[in-house]
Order: C-alpha cells, then structure tokens, then sequence
C-alpha cells in the first residue's frame, strides 16, 4: 500500500515572462476540462442557476453535425432535424457529444456525430447553460478524406506549399486535443470572425486598421502549428454556409530560397500570385499557414549589419509587399508561428492583429494532456484495472481537486491512479506538449511485461520515466 500523497494545487503557476510585444498581453496555456457528455434534467446549485433570459439574451451555442462519408442528405435538412431534437429535449448545454435518439431514423442514417462547443468559458466561471437560456447554432459538414496535394517549386525537388481541402479528415478532433488556457481559443475563432465581417461590411481600413494576420509565438513543441491547422479546420465548419469551400495553403518557406542571387523575392511574389488566384473566388476562403515565419521575415536590420545575406531583405520586402495586397480581399486569413520572435521584422510583428504567446503547459494542462492519452490506452486495451474489473475513470483536474476535500465520496482505486496522474504531471514541469505526449509510448516500453500492463504499476513506470526524461533533457 503506498503511502497517501500530499498535493497541492497552485491555481497560478509560474513561468518565464514571455518576450512581449506592444500592446499585446502574453496569453499561457492552460488545460481545458475534458468534454463531458450532455446531461438530461440537471440539478444544478442554487447559485449556478439563472433566472430565464429574453431571447434577445440567449446564449449563442455552435453545434457541430458530423454527416456520414456516404450521406446525400441536403445540409438544410439535416439542420432542421438537429433543430427540432434539440428543441424536443431538456438539456444542460456542455461541450461533449449529443446522443441522437434510437427513434429518429433520419438522423440515424446520415449522421455521425453530433458535438456542442464553445462551452468551455461558462463552465470554468461555474455557471450552467439551461436549454431554455440556449440558442443553438448548428453547423453541418462532410469531411474531406483526400491528403494534401503539393505544388512543386521552380527546381522540382521541393514543393512550395501543401493544400488542403477543408474541412479534412487529417485535422478531425485536432482542435479538441489542444488544451490551452480557456478563453485562448474562444478569442482565435471570435477573432476570425470580426476580421471577416469587417471586410464583407465595407468598414473602411483608412479608418479603423485590420490586417487578417495572427502570429503565434513561444518555444517549440507548444502546438502553435497545430493550433493554426485546428483554427483553420474549425472555421470552414463554421463559415460553411457562406463559402462553399475552404482551402489551407501551408508554404514551405525553405523552397523559396534560391541559390541564385535575388530570385529568392521572385519566388516569394510567385507564390502568393498563385493564392491570388485562389481568393479571387469570391466563394472560397483561403488560409495561409506560414510555419517558422522568420524563415521569410528575418529582421532587415541583422541583413543590414552582414548578419544576413542581403538576399534576406528582398525576401523581406516581397513578403511585406505580397501581405499587403492581399488585404485588399476579403475571404483570406493569415496564420504564423515563429520560435524566435527577436529574429521577425518589426514592420511584420506590426501588421500581425492578434500575437498571442503559447508557452509551456501548466500543471493543470499536463495532467489534462496525460489524462487524455491514458483514457486512451484504457480504451484500446493496452491498460488492464486490477483484478479485472470495470475501466477506471481518471478525474479530471477539476474533480480530483474537489475530491481531495471529501475524499471518501470518490472510488478508491480511481482517486489512487488519480494522484498518481498528478504526481507524475507535477515532475513533468517544464516539458513541451509534444513531448509529454510522447511520455506514455516511452513509458510503456519501459513495462516489463508489455501485453499485460496493470494500471497502477503503468503509472509507476510513467513517473520514473518522467524523471529520466527531465534528466536527459537538462543535460
């Protein structure tokens, strides 16, 4: 029997201050809560509950409808069915799916999932969303299943950008992975949306000032790229009915650098004279993802100073040139990542709306992360319960956090595995997200029995292997 673990929770971690830039607040990642399934006929606490609200002061709740890869059913059907079962039942609105019922045929047949969003800001503030304070919002789509196409570069030998169609398979379930601090996803996607509805409205950019341009910054394996692909994913499904398709655009920075003294400009112009093509369709909305942006914004001063080839500051000035004429349509979005925020032109990090910092994961965020990928070693097998009984339920943060308090309301074994999870989640300070997803895979293959890994003893293992790693990561 292990002896009990003493855990405290700090609500606000600390990390190192992220370079800033003018008017723009670092934003630290935190852990979402894992979605929790719709639940029926709530009882909520007195103080959670609100009065009901006139329609004008409903809540706005997007509800995502997931059709069937052989579905030919009229999206406008289908919305108008989702519609009704929403309005036919007593719901408290979560993030998580939403069961169709056994008895609706129509909706058996062509639907897949079904899945409310956007949740996740009421709930952190501990209030309920009642279905009468509700008014849902629902988005249908198809997924994409063909993989990227390449457009090849001057020489053939490297492709100057991948091309999805959107929504695609690859990137399903990928916004829902990420877990950041709640609100920071809220503020992409609410984002997006002014930028667009500025545009189509005609607002005047003489006036008030907007470029369609986000930079994500902070150090590597913090799920800035994926976070772009997942905000991409996200809005075709959103703007679905007002384009009838969406393309992400990811350029392959390296492939447009020429050996050849300033053809390297050249290039750049080609490429974003290819994507004017593709937004003069008044119907198509096109993101453009530009991985590691000082690739391409390189600061023109270090090129200035011999640093740099002075090849750089065409490059530079291309890429200023290119962004700029872009802004002048209205269904294009610009999305960057960079490592090395000290090396970006400053004329760049001006035109950039929003430069958000996704830093290290928090405590909360790792144990989330850890949480998500033994869920799903559970699911597949690999983790075995002890004595063969039902699969144990991992707490979430929030719950183990309540748990603690009133620790005899909780599953024995559950809270057990629990503090482990938060044990091994407190050494794991200072690893990326990337490679905390890595950590169960090496932990497992640490398991002296692989075919047959009990729980308990997995989490063990997961915790010296976590040591090890922060060892070998510090040198």
């Amino acid at each position: 029997m292990s002896a009990p673990m003493e855990i405290s929770f700090d609500p606000h971690p600390s990390h190192p201050a992220p370079p800033a830039f003018p008017s723009s607040p670092p934003l630290e990642p935190a852990a979402a809560a894992t979605p929790p399934a719709v639940s029926s006929s709530p009882q909520p606490t007195a103080e959670a509950v609100v009065a009901p609200t006139p329609p004008d002061d409903k809540v706005l709740v997007s509800v995502e409808v997931l059709l069937h890869a052989t579905s030919t059913a009229r999206a406008e059907d289908v919305r108008t069915a989702v519609e009704r079962m929403l309005e036919s039942r007593s719901l408290s609105y979560v993030d998580g799916p939403v069961q169709i019922p056994p008895d609706n045929s129509f909706l058996l047949e062509h639907v897949k999932r079904i899945q409310i969003c956007d949740t996740d800001e009421l709930i952190e503030n501990h209030k309920i969303l009642l279905f009468w304070q509700v008014k849902p919002v629902v988005h249908v789509f198809q997924l994409n299943e063909d993989g990227p196409g390449e457009e090849p570069s001057e020489d053939d030998t490297l492709s100057s950008f991948n091309e999805w169609a959107l929504p695609a398979k690859e990137f399903d379930g990928l916004w829902e992975s990420l877990l950041y601090e709640v609100g920071l996803k809220q503020r992409l996607l609410r984002y997006a949306a002014s930028a667009l509805l500025f545009t189509e409205r005609g607002v005047d950019p003489c006036l008030v000032s907007w470029n369609r341009i986000v930079l994500l910054h902070g150090p590597p394996g913090t799920g800035k790229t994926s976070l772009c692909k997942a905000l991409a994913q996200k809005l075709s499904i959103r703007f679905n009915s007002r384009y009838s398709m969406c393309q992400l655009i990811e350029v392959n920075a390296h492939s447009l650098f020429s050996k050849w003294f300033s053809e390297s400009g050249k290039l750049v112009a080609k490429l974003f004279q290819k994507i004017q093509e593709m937004v003069e369709e008044e119907s198509n909305l096109v993101f453009v993802l530009i991985d590691e942006v000082e690739s391409l914004a390189a600061a023109r001063q270090a090129a200035i100073s011999g640093s740099e080839p002075s090849d750089s500051i065409r490059v530079v000035n291309a890429l200023l040139t290119q962004m700029d004429k872009l802004k002048a349509w209205p269904n294009v979005i610009i999305l960057t990542t960079s490592n090395i925020t000290t090396a970006i032109d400053i004329a760049f990090v001006d035109r950039a709306d929003i430069k958000a910092y996704v830093g290290p994961p928090t405590l909360q965020a790792r144990y989330e992360i850890l949480r998500s990928c033994i869920d799903e070693l559970f699911r597949v097998g690999i983790l075995t319960y002890p004595q063969g009984g039902d699969l144990p339920c991992i707490l979430s943060y929030s719950t183990l956090k309540e748990k603690l308090h009133c620790p005899e309301a909780a599953e024995p074994h559950t809270l057990h595995l629990s503090k482990l999870l938060h044990e091994g989640a407190e050494l794991c300070d200072g690893l990326s997200g990337r490679s905390l997803r890595k950590l169960p895979f090496l932990a497992h293959a640490s398991v002296p029995n692989p075919s047959c890994c009990d729980a308990a003893s997995f989490m063990h293992t997961l915790i010296q292997t976590a040591r090890r790693e922060l060892l070998e990561s510090r040198g």
